[in-house]
Protein backbone atom coordinates (compact mmCIF):
# COMPACT_ATOMS: atom_id res chain seq x y z
CA UNK A 1 0.00 0.00 0.00
CA UNK A 2 0.87 3.75 -0.46
CA UNK A 3 0.82 4.80 3.36
CA UNK A 4 1.23 8.28 4.76
CA UNK A 5 2.58 8.27 8.00
CA UNK A 6 2.39 11.64 10.10
CA UNK A 7 4.36 12.25 13.23
CA UNK A 8 7.37 9.77 11.26
CA UNK A 9 10.13 11.61 12.58
CA UNK A 10 9.40 10.95 16.18
CA UNK A 11 10.34 7.81 17.95
CA UNK A 12 7.69 4.97 17.44
CA UNK A 13 6.98 6.78 14.23
CA UNK A 14 10.23 6.38 12.57
CA UNK A 15 10.91 2.78 13.84
CA UNK A 16 7.10 1.98 12.56
CA UNK A 17 8.26 3.40 8.83
CA UNK A 18 11.14 1.38 8.42
CA UNK A 19 9.35 -1.42 9.76
CA UNK A 20 6.61 -0.84 7.15
CA UNK A 21 9.47 -0.21 4.36
CA UNK A 22 11.09 -3.39 5.18
CA UNK A 23 7.48 -5.41 4.95
CA UNK A 24 7.41 -3.50 1.30
CA UNK A 25 5.26 -1.06 1.77
CA UNK A 26 5.84 2.32 0.13
CA UNK A 27 5.88 4.92 2.69
CA UNK A 28 5.19 9.01 2.13
CA UNK A 29 6.75 10.74 5.72
CA UNK A 30 4.99 13.59 6.95
CA UNK A 31 6.26 15.62 9.95
CA UNK A 32 6.59 19.28 10.88
CA UNK A 33 9.83 18.69 12.60
CA UNK A 34 9.02 20.50 16.07
CA UNK A 35 9.71 17.42 18.36
CA UNK A 36 11.12 14.71 15.73
CA UNK A 37 14.31 14.67 14.36
CA UNK A 38 14.63 14.40 10.61
CA UNK A 39 17.77 11.76 11.04
CA UNK A 40 15.58 9.62 12.61
CA UNK A 41 13.14 9.64 9.56
CA UNK A 42 15.78 10.12 7.14
CA UNK A 43 17.55 6.76 8.58
CA UNK A 44 14.39 4.99 8.93
CA UNK A 45 13.54 6.24 5.28
CA UNK A 46 16.46 6.92 3.11
CA UNK A 47 14.30 6.36 -0.39
CA UNK A 48 11.00 7.32 0.15
CA UNK A 49 9.64 11.12 0.59
CA UNK A 50 9.73 13.20 3.42
CA UNK A 51 6.91 16.11 3.24
CA UNK A 52 7.88 18.63 6.21
CA UNK A 53 4.46 19.78 7.06
CA UNK A 54 1.78 20.64 10.12
CA UNK A 55 -1.43 18.90 10.65
CA UNK A 56 -3.51 22.14 10.46
CA UNK A 57 -2.69 22.05 6.45
CA UNK A 58 -5.59 20.87 4.61
CA UNK A 59 -4.67 21.59 1.39
CA UNK A 60 -0.77 20.17 1.60
CA UNK A 61 -2.28 16.96 2.95
CA UNK A 62 -4.91 16.40 0.56
CA UNK A 63 -2.23 17.42 -1.99
CA UNK A 64 -0.20 14.07 -0.86
CA UNK A 65 -2.51 11.59 -0.68
CA UNK A 66 -3.53 12.89 -4.48
CA UNK A 67 0.45 12.77 -5.49
CA UNK A 68 1.11 9.85 -3.73
CA UNK A 69 -1.79 7.87 -3.98
CA UNK A 70 -2.14 7.21 -0.50
CA UNK A 71 -4.75 4.73 0.68
CA UNK A 72 -4.00 4.66 4.34
CA UNK A 73 -2.44 6.64 7.28
CA UNK A 74 -0.79 5.95 10.03
CA UNK A 75 -1.09 8.87 12.84
CA UNK A 76 1.59 9.30 15.31
CA UNK A 77 1.61 13.05 14.99
CA UNK A 78 0.78 14.54 18.61
CA UNK A 79 2.31 16.23 21.64
CA UNK A 80 2.75 13.53 24.60
CA UNK A 81 3.95 15.32 27.89
CA UNK A 82 1.19 14.27 30.53
CA UNK A 83 3.04 17.31 32.69
CA UNK A 84 2.68 19.81 29.48
CA UNK A 85 -0.61 19.00 29.17
CA UNK A 86 -1.81 20.09 32.29
CA UNK A 87 -0.11 23.09 32.22
CA UNK A 88 -1.41 24.29 28.58
CA UNK A 89 -4.29 21.96 28.10
CA UNK A 90 -5.32 24.33 24.81
CA UNK A 91 -1.67 23.39 23.16
CA UNK A 92 -2.73 19.84 23.47
CA UNK A 93 -6.16 20.40 22.36
CA UNK A 94 -4.88 22.71 18.95
CA UNK A 95 -2.59 20.36 18.13
CA UNK A 96 -3.38 16.68 18.83
CA UNK A 97 -7.69 16.83 18.67
CA UNK A 98 -8.05 20.06 16.24
CA UNK A 99 -4.73 18.68 14.06
CA UNK A 100 -6.12 15.41 13.74
CA UNK A 101 -9.55 16.71 12.83
CA UNK A 102 -7.91 18.24 9.90
CA UNK A 103 -6.50 15.48 9.22
CA UNK A 104 -9.24 13.19 8.94
CA UNK A 105 -11.23 15.54 6.96
CA UNK A 106 -8.21 15.12 4.26
CA UNK A 107 -8.53 11.82 4.45
CA UNK A 108 -12.19 11.39 3.68
CA UNK A 109 -12.53 13.86 1.31
CA UNK A 110 -9.50 12.17 -0.64
CA UNK A 111 -11.34 8.58 0.29
CA UNK A 112 -8.90 7.01 2.30
CA UNK A 113 -10.52 3.97 3.59
CA UNK A 114 -7.42 2.97 6.12
CA UNK A 115 -6.63 5.32 9.50
CA UNK A 116 -4.47 3.28 12.32
CA UNK A 117 -4.22 6.05 15.12
CA UNK A 118 -1.79 5.77 18.04
CA UNK A 119 -3.72 6.02 21.10
CA UNK A 120 -2.45 4.75 24.68
CA UNK A 121 -3.75 3.56 27.87
CA UNK A 122 -3.54 6.98 29.37
CA UNK A 123 -7.60 7.18 28.26
CA UNK A 124 -8.27 4.61 31.09
CA UNK A 125 -6.85 6.84 33.89
CA UNK A 126 -6.67 5.28 36.81
CA UNK A 127 -7.96 1.97 36.26
CA UNK A 128 -10.49 0.15 38.44
CA UNK A 129 -9.16 -3.54 37.83
CA UNK A 130 -5.65 -4.97 36.69
CA UNK A 131 -5.07 -6.58 33.97
CA UNK A 132 -6.75 -3.12 31.79
CA UNK A 133 -8.93 -4.75 29.85
CA UNK A 134 -10.76 -2.48 26.30
CA UNK A 135 -13.93 -3.11 28.72
CA UNK A 136 -12.37 -0.99 31.74
CA UNK A 137 -13.92 2.61 31.09
CA UNK A 138 -12.32 5.67 30.14
CA UNK A 139 -11.94 8.04 32.51
CA UNK A 140 -8.73 10.28 31.55
CA UNK A 141 -7.12 12.23 34.35
CA UNK A 142 -4.94 14.19 32.10
CA UNK A 143 -5.70 16.36 29.11
CA UNK A 144 -3.14 14.76 27.22
CA UNK A 145 -5.21 11.41 27.75
CA UNK A 146 -8.49 12.86 27.00
CA UNK A 147 -6.89 14.67 23.75
CA UNK A 148 -6.57 10.81 22.54
CA UNK A 149 -9.86 9.81 23.70
CA UNK A 150 -10.96 12.52 21.88
CA UNK A 151 -9.50 11.66 18.93
CA UNK A 152 -10.68 7.82 18.66
CA UNK A 153 -14.45 9.46 19.15
CA UNK A 154 -13.83 11.78 16.20
CA UNK A 155 -12.37 8.45 13.93
CA UNK A 156 -15.58 6.44 15.29
CA UNK A 157 -17.63 9.44 13.67
CA UNK A 158 -15.94 9.20 10.89
CA UNK A 159 -16.35 5.74 10.68
CA UNK A 160 -20.14 6.00 11.27
CA UNK A 161 -20.17 8.63 8.90
CA UNK A 162 -17.87 8.15 6.28
CA UNK A 163 -16.79 4.28 6.61
CA UNK A 164 -13.82 4.77 7.99
CA UNK A 165 -11.71 2.05 8.91
CA UNK A 166 -9.69 2.74 11.63
CA UNK A 167 -7.57 0.78 14.29
CA UNK A 168 -6.90 2.48 17.68
CA UNK A 169 -4.32 1.05 19.39
CA UNK A 170 -3.83 1.77 22.79
CA UNK A 171 -0.14 1.93 23.79
CA UNK A 172 1.27 0.83 27.45
CA UNK A 173 5.04 1.94 27.46
CA UNK A 174 6.87 1.98 24.42
CA UNK A 175 10.88 1.04 25.08
CA UNK A 176 13.68 -0.31 23.30
CA UNK A 177 15.15 -0.06 19.76
CA UNK A 178 15.52 -0.80 16.31
CA UNK A 179 18.61 -3.81 17.18
CA UNK A 180 20.91 -1.60 14.32
CA UNK A 181 21.24 0.87 16.59
CA UNK A 182 21.01 4.04 14.64
CA UNK A 183 17.61 5.23 15.35
CA UNK A 184 16.43 5.04 19.17
CA UNK A 185 14.81 7.03 21.87
CA UNK A 186 15.52 10.74 21.95
CA UNK A 187 13.00 13.32 23.27
CA UNK A 188 13.26 16.57 25.35
CA UNK A 189 12.64 16.75 28.13
CA UNK A 190 13.12 13.01 28.59
CA UNK A 191 10.19 12.05 30.41
CA UNK A 192 10.43 8.26 30.23
CA UNK A 193 11.83 5.51 32.93
CA UNK A 194 14.24 3.56 31.03
CA UNK A 195 16.16 6.41 28.85
CA UNK A 196 16.33 8.26 32.19
CA UNK A 197 17.87 5.20 33.67
CA UNK A 198 20.76 4.35 31.02
CA UNK A 199 21.61 8.90 31.05
CA UNK A 200 22.21 7.88 34.77
CA UNK A 201 24.65 4.67 33.92
CA UNK A 202 26.19 7.38 30.94
CA UNK A 203 27.14 9.26 33.74
CA UNK A 204 24.77 11.98 32.89
CA UNK A 205 22.71 12.47 36.09
CA UNK A 206 23.53 11.71 39.72
CA UNK A 207 20.90 9.44 40.57
CA UNK A 208 17.25 7.77 39.18
CA UNK A 209 14.29 9.54 41.79
CA UNK A 210 12.19 6.74 42.54
CA UNK A 211 8.81 8.29 43.09
CA UNK A 212 7.97 6.45 46.13
CA UNK A 213 8.80 3.07 47.91
CA UNK A 214 5.20 2.57 49.81
CA UNK A 215 3.41 1.50 46.76
CA UNK A 216 0.79 -2.14 47.56
CA UNK A 217 3.28 -3.72 44.98
CA UNK A 218 5.98 -6.49 45.62
CA UNK A 219 8.25 -4.29 46.05
CA UNK A 220 7.15 -1.21 47.13
CA UNK A 221 7.66 0.98 43.64
CA UNK A 222 4.61 1.41 40.39
CA UNK A 223 4.77 -1.31 38.02
CA UNK A 224 4.46 -0.95 34.82
CA UNK A 225 4.52 -3.00 31.34
CA UNK A 226 6.42 -2.37 28.64
CA UNK A 227 6.41 -3.45 24.99
CA UNK A 228 9.21 -3.36 22.72
CA UNK A 229 9.07 -0.36 19.79
CA UNK A 230 8.96 -3.19 17.08
CA UNK A 231 6.33 -4.99 18.85
CA UNK A 232 3.95 -1.82 18.30
CA UNK A 233 5.50 -1.43 14.89
CA UNK A 234 4.10 -5.20 13.85
CA UNK A 235 0.73 -4.61 15.76
CA UNK A 236 0.74 -1.39 13.24
CA UNK A 237 1.42 -3.85 9.94
CA UNK A 238 -0.77 -5.93 11.22
CA UNK A 239 -3.84 -3.51 12.04
CA UNK A 240 -3.57 -2.41 7.82
CA UNK A 241 -3.87 -5.63 6.89
CA UNK A 242 -6.89 -6.12 8.81
CA UNK A 243 -8.61 -3.16 8.74
CA UNK A 244 -11.50 -3.36 6.14
CA UNK A 245 -14.18 -0.43 4.92
CA UNK A 246 -16.50 0.26 7.50
CA UNK A 247 -14.45 -1.63 9.95
CA UNK A 248 -13.37 -0.32 13.56
CA UNK A 249 -10.83 -1.88 15.72
CA UNK A 250 -9.71 -0.83 19.37
CA UNK A 251 -7.50 -2.71 21.15
CA UNK A 252 -4.47 -2.69 24.03
CA UNK A 253 -0.65 -2.90 23.33
CA UNK A 254 1.06 -4.29 25.96
CA UNK A 255 3.40 -7.00 27.02
CA UNK A 256 0.62 -8.38 29.43
CA UNK A 257 3.84 -8.49 32.01
CA UNK A 258 4.50 -5.59 34.77
CA UNK A 259 7.77 -4.82 35.67
CA UNK A 260 8.45 -2.22 38.70
CA UNK A 261 10.64 0.67 39.00
CA UNK A 262 12.99 -1.47 40.78
CA UNK A 263 13.04 -4.50 38.13
CA UNK A 264 14.05 -1.84 35.99
CA UNK A 265 16.53 -0.19 36.93
CA UNK A 266 18.14 -3.72 38.37
CA UNK A 267 17.94 -4.87 34.68
CA UNK A 268 19.69 -1.59 33.85
CA UNK A 269 22.19 -2.18 36.25
CA UNK A 270 23.12 -6.00 34.71
CA UNK A 271 23.22 -4.73 30.95
CA UNK A 272 25.32 -1.94 31.59
CA UNK A 273 27.68 -3.05 34.57
CA UNK A 274 26.71 0.03 35.80
CA UNK A 275 25.75 1.27 39.71
CA UNK A 276 23.07 3.55 38.90
CA UNK A 277 22.33 4.93 42.51
CA UNK A 278 18.35 5.93 43.68
CA UNK A 279 16.93 8.45 45.21
CA UNK A 280 13.94 7.89 47.23
CA UNK A 281 11.54 10.91 46.72
CA UNK A 282 7.96 11.92 47.47
CA UNK A 283 5.18 9.97 45.29
CA UNK A 284 3.72 11.76 42.38
CA UNK A 285 0.11 12.82 42.50
CA UNK A 286 -2.11 10.94 40.16
CA UNK A 287 0.38 7.37 39.52
CA UNK A 288 -1.47 4.48 39.75
CA UNK A 289 0.33 1.31 41.78
CA UNK A 290 -0.07 -1.14 38.64
CA UNK A 291 -0.44 -0.37 35.08
CA UNK A 292 -0.15 -3.83 33.34
CA UNK A 293 -2.23 -4.57 29.92
CA UNK A 294 -4.81 -7.66 28.71
CA UNK A 295 -3.59 -8.16 25.52
CA UNK A 296 -5.91 -10.88 24.32
CA UNK A 297 -7.89 -8.97 22.09
CA UNK A 298 -4.98 -7.99 20.16
CA UNK A 299 -3.89 -11.33 19.96
CA UNK A 300 -7.60 -12.57 18.68
CA UNK A 301 -8.27 -9.22 16.42
CA UNK A 302 -4.36 -9.26 15.06
CA UNK A 303 -2.77 -12.04 15.39
CA UNK A 304 -0.54 -10.21 17.13
CA UNK A 305 2.09 -11.62 19.86
CA UNK A 306 4.56 -9.49 21.28
CA UNK A 307 8.42 -10.72 20.36
CA UNK A 308 10.90 -8.58 21.33
CA UNK A 309 9.58 -7.14 24.59
CA UNK A 310 11.32 -9.36 27.38
CA UNK A 311 12.72 -6.63 29.50
CA UNK A 312 16.09 -8.33 28.92
CA UNK A 313 15.56 -7.46 25.16
CA UNK A 314 14.15 -3.95 25.51
CA UNK A 315 16.86 -2.70 28.11
CA UNK A 316 19.81 -4.30 25.80
CA UNK A 317 18.59 -3.02 22.41
CA UNK A 318 17.48 0.47 24.50
CA UNK A 319 20.84 0.21 26.01
CA UNK A 320 22.95 -0.10 22.74
CA UNK A 321 21.29 2.98 21.18
CA UNK A 322 22.18 4.93 24.11
CA UNK A 323 25.50 3.84 24.46
CA UNK A 324 25.81 4.82 20.82
CA UNK A 325 24.14 8.19 20.79
CA UNK A 326 24.79 9.57 24.45
CA UNK A 327 23.67 13.22 22.76
CA UNK A 328 20.77 11.04 20.89
CA UNK A 329 20.91 12.59 17.29
CA UNK A 330 22.94 15.07 18.36
CA UNK A 331 25.54 12.98 19.25
CA UNK A 332 29.16 14.69 17.74
CA UNK A 333 30.46 10.91 17.60
CA UNK A 334 27.81 9.72 14.89
CA UNK A 335 28.92 10.31 11.74
CA UNK A 336 25.46 9.68 9.98
CA UNK A 337 24.42 13.12 11.95
CA UNK A 338 23.72 16.22 10.11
Amino acid sequence: MNILVTGAAGYIGSHTCRYLAVHGHQIVAYDNLSRGHRQAVERALPNHPFILGDLHDVSLLRGTMQKYQIEAIVHFAAFALVGESVENPELYQHNNVEGTRCLIEAATKEYVQKFVFSSTTAIYGEPESIPITESCPTRPISPYGQTKLDVEQLLQQAHVKHGLGFAALRYFNAAGADPAGDIGEDHDPETHLIPIVLQVALGQRADISVFGDDYATPDGTCVRDYVHVLDLADAHLRALDRIQERQSIQVNLGSGTGHSVMEIIEAARAVTGQEIPTAVVARRPGDPPLLIADNQLARDTLGWQPQHSSIEEIMSTAWNWHQSHPQGYRSTNDKATG
